[in-house]
């Protein structure tokens, strides 16, 4: 009877033991399935993305031909993953300091280190290179080429003859646009004492442009490589010997404001990874200015027809 009694006893608890072992193993199965066994952290890691962090954000752009386009793409890809982008067009000035005091976001037009030197040395301290996006961007004077004897900016002194025939005027933009500083100066250190510059705007300046190249009248200009003109118009870049201009040209910076990282970080990333080219750039302009296209519309045209250059600005944030 009492080796019965024993017996029972030690069937039970063999079949505990057994029961016991077999949900211990379950477990380390199921751990196993969910990324987190034994000794292998990075299993356990967010498979997501980067997170969106603060989801409105405000970028300012001026109606420049490169910056049009790109700033509508930036908010078009950066609303394609979760953002809500405002979009808004501004002067150079109210661009850099709205970045600067943190009531915009970031800005991609960033012209470093002569177009806009004087808005950096004012507000370095406040904001933050994020990318380097073009590493050469020339600006200086222009005519049409058709225009044979003026091909340095040192042919435009004292010259009676071509001075009467254009008014002695420099047909400029926005008076707050760094190009304009750079010919202001430009102007000084030639000795160009008889012309003058008058300010407008760049789609002012671009329409005088087209009236003059479409009568093969001479006319005098600041333009800047990228832009769409070079595309539908025979121009020449005058020589800067003095390099007041920069010259080989400046680089294009996107820059944001002081903590955009901690509170945007997948827009930061995005702002990160994102590329840009001649061919490109110049994919994007034209639409824009010479077809009079929505630059939204062309934003989204463009990410439909470059969806691996979408997956590699948005890489570790979909």
């Amino acid at each position: 009877m009492m080796k019965k009694k024993f017996y029972l006893v030690g069937l039970v608890l063999m079949l505990s033991l057994s029961m016991m072992l077999a949900a211990c193993g379950n477990n380390a199965e199921n751990e196993n399935d969910n990324g987190s066994s034994n000794g292998d952290d990075s299993a356990g890691e967010e498979t997501s993305g980067v997170e969106l962090g603060q989801k409105d954000l405000t970028l300012p752009y001026v109606a420049w031909a490169r910056e049009t386009p790109v700033s509508y793409l930036l908010a078009a890809v950066l609303e394609d993953v979760g953002y809500n982008v405002d979009v808004k067009q501004v002067e150079a000035g109210p661009m850099w300091s709205s970045v600067a005091d943190g009531s915009a976001d970031f800005m991609a037009s960033a012209w470093l280190p002569s177009t806009h030197a004087s808005y950096w040395e004012q507000y370095e301290d406040d904001v933050v290179k994020v990318n380097e996006v073009l590493d050469k961007a020339p600006l200086a004077l222009a005519v049409p080429s058709y225009v044979e004897d003026i091909n340095s900016i040192e042919d435009l002194k004292d010259n009676k003859e071509f001075g009467d025939s254009v008014d002695w005027t420099i047909t400029g933009i926005d008076a707050g646009a760094g190009i304009m500083a750079n010919t202001e100066t430009a102007m000084e250190e030639y000795g160009l004492d008889d012309w003058k510059l008058v300010s407008s705007s760049e789609a002012a300046m671009i329409a005088e442009l087209k009236s003059a190249y479409n009568k093969e009248e001479p006319i005098v200009v600041p333009l800047w490589k990228p832009h769409w003109v070079f595309g539908v118009m025979d121009m020449k870049m005058l020589e800067d010997p003095k390099g007041i201009y920069g010259g080989d040209g400046d680089q294009i910076y996107i820059v944001a404001r002081k903590g955009l990282e901690e509170d945007a970080p997948a827009a930061y990333k995005i702002l990160e990874q994102y590329t840009e080219d001649y061919d490109m750039v110049e994919e994007l302009m034209p639409p824009v200015f010479d077809e009079d296209k929505d630059p939204a519309d062309v934003a989204q045209q463009f990410m439909e027809d470059h969806p691996d250059l979408i997956e590699q600005w948005t890489e570790g944030v979909k």
